[in-house]
């Protein structure tokens, strides 16, 4: 066997499509919010992932459950069930508290192709979404995500969607029409820099869409199982959608997602309309049930909200933060300067893992499992870190 000599970020050049760039480290092992690199240099994981990550790196019960299912029964197909998979659905519809039906996929972008699909079966193929929205990078969802740069390479894309601005209620009742199938919205918008709706605007989103027989359709994605501290977002409106779309940190690091249809709407996809092969497989929904157990049993609900509120607010104190926003662990900044490039890479040189998502915003979104040891630390490093990056 020839030895190939090559580092690693050639291998990789020479080896991946370049859809992501350069990737800014080789990561080898994982434990709890702490990752290291090919070098052995440890940082801490303010990323999680994107939100995935949510008990960390290589917690103890969800290695044990993976696997101890994949030593049992690791995949059958769809003509199959597992036990599994029918407990993750009970228990999904358990913590949404309504009746309704759960299909599984493999991705949040499968989740939101499976939710787009099912909204044709109203009848109605017209769909609203705000501007700044991300929901996928398949041609569906792809149609539903707002960024030009995303979409532009890809058109035509599957049409008639109509964007308005994030928050505005009044564009959104003129926007839904009688032919409007569904309303398609993030509690938080994730991708944008963790953009907040105004109050009240998750609860006329809810009347305008009853009020025009169409679906309300909840991206949780992102903000979902336990990220902002509660199970789901939108709970915080009161209000309840027809959908809800899930993924990321469902599983913990497992790929899957979940397209939870309630009320009526559970049955409009009918054999034949969907499907899958490895969504929900029996190692992805038992790492799924594994991920709620333990949320649950070391009342991460409880963390994320008292170490989200630590991290804001200690965030917050440096002026050259201009505002922060989020619930629990998703939490987005302004800088009073578009340098968040260079704020992550500084971040990077100092251990710590964080993302811009625009020009002068930077996205957290780390474990739930999150030491305030590893918050102490980070807080500590934030004025060198903007010193780093050139921030006067």
């Amino acid at each position: 066997m020839t030895t190939n000599t090559a580092s690693w970020p050639e291998r990789y050049a020479a080896s991946l499509m370049n859809t992501f760039g350069p990737p800014k480290l080789i990561l080898t092992r994982g434990e709890g919010a702490h990752v290291w690199d090919e070098n052995g240099k440890e940082y801490v994981d303010l990323l999680g992932g994107i939100a995935v990550n949510a008990l960390g790196h290589a917690h103890p019960a969800l290695v044990e459950s993976v696997s101890q299912q994949m030593s049992t029964l690791g995949h059958v197909s769809n003509f199959f069930a597992s036990q599994p998979q029918i407990e993750l659905a009970e228990k999904l519809l358990e913590l949404v508290g309504a009746a309704g039906k759960v299909f599984f996929s493999n991705s949040g972008s499968e989740a939101n192709e499976a939710a787009f699909k099912l909204t044709r079966r109203t009848g109605r193929t017209h769909v609203v979404v705000a501007e700044e929205a991300f929901h996928g990078r398949t041609m569906g969802a792809l149609a539903l995500t707002s960024k030009e740069a995303y979409r532009a390479p890809f058109e035509p894309l599957p049409g008639n969607v109509t964007f308005v601005p994030y928050g505005d209620a009044d564009a959104l009742a003129s926007a839904v029409t009688d032919e409007t199938a569904a309303v398609l919205l993030e509690p938080l918008q994730g991708e944008a820099g963790v953009n907040a709706p105004p109050e009240g605007y998750l609860a006329a989103a809810r009347e305008i869409a009853s009020r025009r027989g169409a679906l309300l359709w909840f991206d949780e994605i992102q903000t979902g199982i336990a990220r902002t501290g509660a199970w789901f977002a939108y709970t915080e409106s009161g209000v309840t959608p027809d959908l809800i779309t899930l993924a990321k940190g469902l599983g913990g690091g497992i790929p899957i997602g979940a397209t939870i249809a309630l009320g009526a709407a559970g049955d409009l996809l009918e054999p034949g309309n969907h499907g899958t092969t490895f969504g929900g497989n029996p190692v992805a929904t038992a790492a799924a049930l594994t991920v709620l157990d333990v949320i649950e049993k070391e009342e991460l609900l409880e963390r994320a909200t008292t170490v989200g509120r630590r991290l804001r607010e200690g965030l917050a104190i440096d002026p050259r933060v201009t505002e922060v926003r989020g619930r629990g662990l998703l939490i987005g900044l302004d800088l009073a300067a578009n340098a968040s490039p260079a704020v992550a890479a500084a971040a990077l040189e100092q251990g710590f893992i964080i993302n811009n998502p625009t020009p002068n915003r930077i996205r957290l979104a780390p474990p739930l499992v999150l030491s305030d040891v590893d918050v102490d630390a980070f807080l500590a490093a934030w004025p060198a870190i903007l010193d780093k990056a050139g921030l006067p």
